[in-house]
Parts: structure tokens; C-alpha cells; sequence
């Protein structure tokens, strides 16, 4: 009887250290997560898209990871994209529909507001955000208000890439030293120093490629609105900032590799809206920054995780910024409130599988000021006003043909379902959903 005991014992001992032995197979670490954004990039300019100004560091991330050749922002200017991949929500349902100018306190995203960085405070990660915030300058908006545990940048849409005394450093202003971009990085770099025992989410927003045009060779007390803005002076300025930028981006990575962090981070690389006019060369698509057309909200986009997300492949499916937030959340097994709406979908197979996509409709609206634009697989409509414009993306990527007359259906249908969401997300209904 004794000996039956004992057997018991010894097999519940062994039945729980299995368990326990599972349990530490099962238990893998929360992934990180590193978002970088660059700002007024078009995939024109990259070698990564045939563009004229190599990016080696940006295509390696490339190579090591996937390329996107379908991705979109949400809104081809900084504020409202910003909003709606921040939210996964539409920029609409969250009131930023246009750029934030200046100090406006009335505009900014509010801190009822659902986040991708207040999420992961809550499921216990270290957050930060370095560089350009650009959606609220009123202490509400705050990023601190919206689950980051740090921050040190600035709060509007632009700042002097040479002077930093409107920077802040949490919610008080604090000058720093050096230039715009390498600042952003070594406060990154830092950042990941210090809690790569920790789970993490580093959002590293960058200012570059915008102006002024502004290089890390110019005299400190140089001026950005001193600087040319137009003409082949200003075009060499934007060469070697991009060149610089993708060095930066160089740099993170490195840092990542150098802590052993390289399979246990994804990092995420996109530009906030498409290009302006500075490539010399015929650009891939139609329309630029401010621009309902390809060109305004067709963007650069990579995404890299070792040991995850296969090496060196493109996905040609139609994503969009706000997608990031669902398919973040997936990953990192992270719940969103049950009754946040949102209108991104989770990306999460795709990235790690391959999947494919469902088929979606998705909307570019920057009202009243460049109409509304629809992506309805290969078609593409643009509205403003009483004019309506019907391209084939698979036959005329440039958008030189509008093609209403051709297909009075699909146009009514496409015009309707327009219609239809600009009912639905409207800003004042958008704190109801």
C-alpha cells in the first residue's frame, strides 16, 4: 500500500514537472515591436522601388523580411494618417481630417481614444516615442496621455532639424542638442539599451524626409526657412537626407542585432503619406502629398522579424496604415475593448503565412478639400463634389484614363458606397462607435 503511494506520488511529481516542462516550451517571449515612420516618403525615391537615391539599409530590411508594393496611408498628409494607424480606426471616426497647423488645442486625438501604444502599456510593455507627434499640441493630446512612458520630441508638424527649443521631453520643453534625425535615433537606441530585458513598443518618428531641407553638415544656427526649397539645390538636400535617414534606420537595427534582439522584434518601416515633388526622374505614380491619386497615399513599406516573417519576398495585397493596430494586438495576443470599433483588419497571417487577404473596400477621405478616394480591388474612384473619376489600377496605374463612361454600374455602385461611409464616420458620430 505504501509502495502504491509512493508510485502515485512520484507520478504526480512527474505529471507536473511535464506539465511545468510545457508550459516553459509553450511560454515564448512578448515580442517587441519597433515602428519606424518616415515622413513625405514616396516609394519613387528608393532603390528599394527603382528610385533614384540608394536606401542599402532599408532594401537589407527588405531582404531580410517583406517589401510591400500595395501599402497605404490612410491619408496622404501627416495628421490624419498618424490618427489612423495610431487607432485603427478611419481618422474620421477620431476627428483629425485635416493637417494640425500650429498650436490648436481644439484639435488633437483624444485620450479616450484606443491605442496601439496605450495597449501595450496596459499588457505591461516599456513604451516610448521619439520625434514627431503631430496629432494634438494641447497637454490632453499629449503622448504621454496615450500610454507612452516616454516621449521626447515635438508636438506639431514640422520643427528646425538644427534647433530643438521647441522640443519637449514628456510634457515639459527641454532644447536638445544636435541633429533632428540622429537625435531620434540615439534616443531609440538608448531606449532599447535599457529594456532589452523587458517587452517593448518604440514608435521612432521621424521628420525626414519633410522640410526644411536641412542637412547634418549646415552650421548650427542655420535656419531651415533660409534654406532653398525648390530647384537642384534643394533636390541634392533631400538625397542626402534620405541617404542619412536610411543610415539611421541602419543604426536600429544594429542596436537590436548587437542586444540579441533580433528574433524576438518585429520592426515595422512606413512613411506617413506619399512624396513631394522632388524626384527628377518620371515618377510610378500620379499625384503626390496632398493628392487623392496614387501618389499621395501609395507609400514605402517593410516589415522584418527574423524567424518569423519569411526572408525576401513582396506582398502585392492591399493593406492600409490603420491595419497595423489589429494585426500588432494579434500578434503580441493582446485584447482590444469589445466595443472599439475598428476598421483595420489583422494582418497577422499574411506576414507570418503568406495568407491571403480577404477582398475589402477602403476609403481615403480628406473632406471637402481633395473629395473622397476608393480602393475596391483593382479599381479605384476619386470623388469632389460633382466630379467623379473611375480608374483600372491593373491596366493604368498612373490613373491617366478616367473611365465612367465605360462602366456606368460599377460607378454608380462605387459612388454610393462612398456616400454610405461618409454617413457612417462622420466626426460626430465617430464617439459613438
Amino acid at each position: 500500500m505504501k509502495f502504491k503511494k509512493i508510485k502515485y506520488l512520484f507520478a504526480l511529481v512527474a505529471l507536473a514537472a511535464t506539465g511545468l516542462a510545457c508550459n516553459i516550451i509553450k511560454s515564448d517571449p512578448q515580442p517587441n515591436v519597433v515602428i519606424i515612420l518616415a515622413d513625405d516618403l514616396g516609394c519613387g525615391d528608393m532603390s528599394l522601388y527603382d528610385g533614384w537615391i540608394e536606401t542599402p539599409h532599408i532594401d537589407q530590411m527588405a531582404g531580410e523580411g517583406v517589401r510591400f508594393t500595395d501599402f497605404h496611408s490612410n491619408s496622404s498628409v501627416c495628421s490624419p494618417s498618424r490618427a489612423a494607424f495610431m487607432t485603427g480606426r478611419y481618422q474620421q471616426r477620431v476627428g483629425i481630417v485635416d493637417v494640425i497647423v500650429g498650436f490648436r488645442d481644439k484639435d488633437g486625438l483624444e485620450p479616450s481614444e484606443v491605442t496601439i501604444s496605450g495597449l501595450f502599456k496596459d499588457a505591461g510593455y516599456k513604451t516610448a516615442i521619439f520625434g514627431k507627434w503631430h496629432c494634438g499640441t494641447d497637454i490632453r493630446h499629449n503622448p504621454t496621455n496615450h500610454g507612452f512612458d516616454e516621449y521626447i520630441g515635438f508636438l506639431n508638424g514640422g520643427s528646425d532639424y538644427l534647433n530643438h527649443k521647441n522640443w519637449m521631453d514628456g510634457t515639459e520643453i527641454k532644447d536638445q542638442e544636435g541633429y533632428g534625425t540622429h537625435i531620434i535615433t540615439d534616443k531609440s537606441i538608448d531606449f532599447i539599451k535599457r529594456n532589452k530585458d523587458n517587452p517593448f513598443f518604440l514608435y521612432v518618428a521621424h521628420q525626414a524626409v519633410h522640410n526644411y531641407y536641412q542637412i547634418p553638415s549646415d552650421p548650427p544656427g542655420t535656419r531651415g526657412r533660409d534654406i532653398p526649397l525648390s530647384g537642384k539645390e534643394a533636390q541634392a538636400r533631400y538625397k542626402i537626407m534620405l541617404e542619412d535617414l536610411d543610415r539611421e534606420v541602419g543604426k536600429i537595427l544594429d542596436a537590436l542585432k548587437e542586444y540579441d534582439l533580433e528574433e524576438n522584434t518585429l520592426v515595422f518601416f512606413f512613411s506617413d503619406n506619399g512624396a513631394v515633388y522632388m524626384n527628377p526622374n518620371e515618377r510610378p505614380y500620379r499625384g503626390s502629398k496632398f493628392s487623392n491619386y496614387e501618389g499621395g497615399h501609395r507609400v514605402p513599406a517593410v516589415a522584418r522579424w527574423p524567424g518569423h516573417i519569411q526572408a525576401d519576398w513582396t506582398s502585392d495585397e492591399l493593406i492600409v496604415g490603420m491595419d497595423l493596430l489589429p494585426t500588432l494586438m494579434q500578434i503580441a495576443d493582446i485584447d482590444i475593448p469589445e466595443h472599439r470599433k475598428l476598421d483595420g483588419i489583422s494582418i497577422k497571417d499574411h506576414l507570418l503565412n503568406q495568407a491571403d487577404l480577404p477582398d475589402r473596400r477602403v476609403f481615403f477621405g480628406y473632406e471637402p478639400k481633395l473629395g473622397t478616394a476608393m480602393r475596391d480591388g483593382q479599381w479605384k474612384m476619386q470623388t469632389k463634389g460633382d466630379v467623379v473619376e473611375l480608374y483600372d489600377l491593373s491596366k493604368d496605374i498612373k490613373e491617366t484614363t478616367n473611365i465612367t463612361d465605360k462602366y456606368p454600374e460599377r460607378t454608380a455602385k462605387m459612388k454610393n458606397a462612398i456616400e454610405k461611409w461618409k454617413q457612417e464616420v462622420i466626426p460626430e458620430n465617430a464617439s459613438q462607435q
